[in-house]
C-alpha cells in the first residue's frame, strides 16, 4: 500500500489512471432549452380573458392528473398509511425489497424461470429519471465511451431529445417515413450502425416506445421484438422498451413473460423496461416508474442512485397499492374515459378526412400542412399560440419534437370524451379560420 501523501497536498479522489480525461467538449454543447410542454397550456389564459363564458380545452399534454380523476382517494389513503407504518427513515437507492417483490410478483407476475426477479428492479423518480440512469448505463457498459449515440425516431418525445445529449450521449433520428408513422425497420437501423461507424461512434441504445409519444404509433409484440434482435445484431449495445403507456388500450397490455419468450437467453441481458404509474394510474406529481435490467445494469444504476437521486417512500407506497388491488381496476379511472375518447377522435379524424397517426395511449398526431401553407407558416409552432390565445383550445405543435414533425401537432386525448370532441371542434374552427386570414407574404 502506497503512503498516504501529506496532509499539506492536494490529492485527487481517485486513482491518477481513472481520472475523467480533459475535454472541451462541455463548452461546445448546444444549450439545452427548457421543455415548452410545461408552459403551452398557458396561453389558454388569454382565450379566457377574452372570453370568460366559453369553456377551454386542453390536449396538449398528457396528465391525468389533471384532465382525468388521476389517482383515486383509496390509493393515496393507503399509500399514506403506509407511510407512517414504515417512517420516514432512509430507504434503498433501490426504492425498498417490498416494491421490488411487488413489481414482479403482482405487477408483472414473472415466471421465476426466466431468471428476472426482485434483483431485477429499480425504482425511479418517474420515467425521465429513469431513462437518465438507463442512457448512463448504456454508454458506460455498453462501448464505454462518451459521445457515443442513442437512436430514437425521427419524431420523437422531446426529452429523448435532451436526456441523453445531457449525459454525454449524441441522439441519432433515425430514418423513417410520415405515411409508415416514422416507424423503425431493420434497414432504418442498420443505417444507424453504419452511419454511426462513418464517423467513429457506435450506438449506445436504441429506444422503442410503445405506444409512442408524441405520434401515438402502437407496433406489435412481435414487431417490437424482431426490431430489438435486429438491432442487437447489428452492434446496438441496449435496447430499452418505454411501455409508459401500454395499459391505457381497448386490447391487452404489454406481458412480460410472453415478450421475454422471444428472446434468447444471451440476448436478455441487452433488454431494458420502463414502466409505472405517472400516465396510466395519473400519477404525473407523485413520480414513480420502475426499470427491469439485468443484474449489471442495475447494480450500475443503485450505485450512482445512492450519489444522486433516491426514489420517495410515498412514490413506492402508491405504486405498490395499485399494483396489490390489481392494475387494471386501480387504473380504470384513467383508462376506461381515455378508450371511449380514442373511438370519438378516430371517428372525427376520419370524417374530416385528416391525415392522422392514432394507435393506443393518449395521443394523436395530426397533419396540418394545408393550414399551414394557408396562413404562410413555415411549421406547427405558431400554431400552438395561436389555437390556445384565440381559440381556446391547447394542443402541442409537432415541431417541438423535430423538424421533421414540422406540419402536424400532437392532440392529446386523455380527457372524458365529451371534452376530446369539444377540443377536436375546436382545432377544427381554428385551423379553417386559417383560411380566411391573408398570407403572410401578401
Amino acid at each position: 500500500m502506497s503512503p498516504l501523501a501529506s496532509a499539506d497536498t492536494p490529492v485527487y479522489a481517485v486513482p491518477d489512471a481513472n481520472l475523467v480525461p480533459v475535454s472541451g467538449y462541455l463548452s461546445r454543447l448546444l444549450p439545452i432549452p427548457p421543455s415548452r410542454m410545461f408552459l403551452i397550456n398557458k396561453s389558454l389564459k388569454v382565450f379566457k380573458e377574452k372570453y370568460p363564458d366559453r369553456p377551454i380545452f386542453d390536449a396538449s399534454q398528457g396528465d391525468g392528473g389533471a384532465s382525468l380523476p388521476g389517482v383515486p382517494r383509496p390509493l393515496l389513503e393507503r399509500a399514506a398509511q403506509l407511510q407512517i407504518e414504515h417512517g420516514s427513515a432512509y430507504d434503498m437507492p433501490y426504492g425498498t425489497d417490498e416494491y421490488r417483490k411487488v413489481v414482479v410478483e403482482k405487477y408483472w407476475k414473472l415466471d421465476p424461470a426466466l431468471g428476472v426477479g426482485p434483483a431485477n428492479v429499480a425504482a425511479a423518480v418517474g420515467g425521465r429519471d429513469a431513462l437518465v440512469k438507463a442512457f448512463q448505463a448504456m454508454l458506460t457498459l455498453g462501448h464505454g465511451r462518451e459521445g457515443d449515440l442513442i437512436i430514437v425516431s425521427r419524431v420523437p418525445w422531446i426529452s429523448y431529445n435532451w436526456g441523453p445529449y445531457s449525459i454525454g450521449a449524441n441522439v441519432l433520428w433515425a430514418p423513417g417515413k410520415p405515411e409508415e408513422g416514422w416507424a423503425y425497420s431493420e434497414e432504418s437501423l442498420q443505417a444507424c450502425v453504419e452511419f454511426a461507424a462513418r464517423s467513429g461512434r457506435k450506438i449506445a441504445g436504441l429506444v422503442i416506445t410503445n405506444p409512442d409519444n408524441p405520434t401515438g404509433l402502437t407496433i406489435t409484440p412481435q414487431r417490437q421484438a424482431a426490431l430489438a434482435k435486429a438491432a442487437l445484431k447489428a452492434g446496438v449495445a441496449f435496447v430499452l422498451f418505454d411501455w409508459m403507456y401500454h395499459y391505457v388500450t381497448d386490447e391487452q397490455p404489454m406481458d412480460l413473460n410472453a415478450f421475454l419468450q422471444l428472446f434468447e437467453p444471451e440476448e436478455r441481458p441487452r433488454l431494458m423496461f420502463l414502466d409505472g404509474i405517472t400516465k396510466s394510474l395519473g400519477a404525473s406529481n407523485i413520480r414513480n416508474c420502475h426499470l427491469i435490467a439485468s443484474q449489471e445494469v442495475i447494480k450500475f444504476i443503485v450505485a450512482r442512485a445512492s450519489h444522486t437521486v433516491i426514489p420517495s417512500f410515498y412514490s413506492l407506497a402508491v405504486a405498490m397499492s395499485a399494483y396489490e388491488m390489481g392494475y387494471a381496476e386501480a387504473a380504470r379511472s384513467i383508462i376506461e374515459p381515455t378508450n371511449l375518447s380514442r373511438k370519438v377522435l378516430q371517428d372525427f379524424l376520419k370524417t374530416q378526412g385528416f391525415t392522422h397517426i392514432l394507435g393506443k395511449g393518449y395521443y394523436a398526431f395530426i397533419e396540418v400542412g394545408k393550414w399551414l401553407s394557408a396562413r404562410g407558416w413555415a411549421d406547427s409552432e405558431p400554431l400552438g399560440q395561436y389555437l390556445a390565445e384565440d381559440f381556446g383550445v391547447a394542443i402541442v405543435p409537432g415541431a417541438f419534437f423535430s423538424p421533421y414533425g414540422g406540419s402536424w401537432v400532437r392532440f392529446s386525448y386523455a380527457t372524458p370524451p365529451e371534452r376530446t370532441l369539444g377540443a377536436a371542434q375546436r382545432l377544427l374552427e381554428g385551423l379553417e379560420s386559417l383560411k380566411g386570414i391573408p398570407h403572410l407574404s401578401s
